[in-house]
């Protein structure tokens, strides 16, 4: 049931204090979801459960972002990002996002929860930019190297800051 809709050019801003809360399995599909994700994505509750997480996915999100993302969970290790997300209308909306792995009582990872908030301007303004770049960086290298071809971009953008990856999106 992916999002098959057309992107449009109208945005949805989220309001000061607003949480869109979802909880996924470890295949990515979602268990969980708050009134507030139901609301700006658009789909009835019925429509997300059970859904990849990646149904909200704006086309203008690189795919390393993602890799990035489920690399940093892979180390048990929680994630902070910002991420356009496309809703069932084709309208979009940006969070800064939080993702950490849900533990069981022995430490085994069972699921993921997400916490996103409303993404400052200044935050969607630089990181609409970056995504641009690293998702041409994505079509010169094609399909099978665009996720390393994105997080090369990414890496040495970095570098030349002289800042970690959290550093930089906690900044903003």
């Amino acid at each position: 049931m992916k999002n098959r809709q057309t992107p449009s050019s109208q945005e949805r801003v989220m309001r000061e204090g607003d949480f869109i809360v979802s909880k996924t399995d470890l295949k990515g599909r979602i268990t969980y979801c708050n009134r507030v994700f139901i609301e700006f994505s658009g789909y009835q509750a019925s429509e997300l459960m059970g859904e990849q997480h990646n149904i909200v996915r704006h086309p203008d999100m690189p795919r390393g972002v993602f890799k990035f993302l489920w690399d940093t969970l892979a180390q048990k290790k929680e994630c902070f990002a910002f991420v356009k997300n496309m809703c069932k209308d084709g309208s979009f909306y940006w969070v800064f996002a939080n993702v950490t792995p849900d533990f069981d009582a022995n430490g085994q990872v069972v699921g993921y929860f997400s916490v996103r908030r409303k993404a400052s301007t200044k935050a969607i303004a630089l990181m609409g930019g970056l995504y641009q770049a690293m998702l041409e960086e994505e079509r010169k290298a094609g399909s099978k190297d665009a996720c390393d071809a994105s997080l090369a971009l990414l890496t040495n953008t970095l570098k030349q800051q002289g800042v970690s990856y959290e550093q930089f999106v906690l900044s903003l």
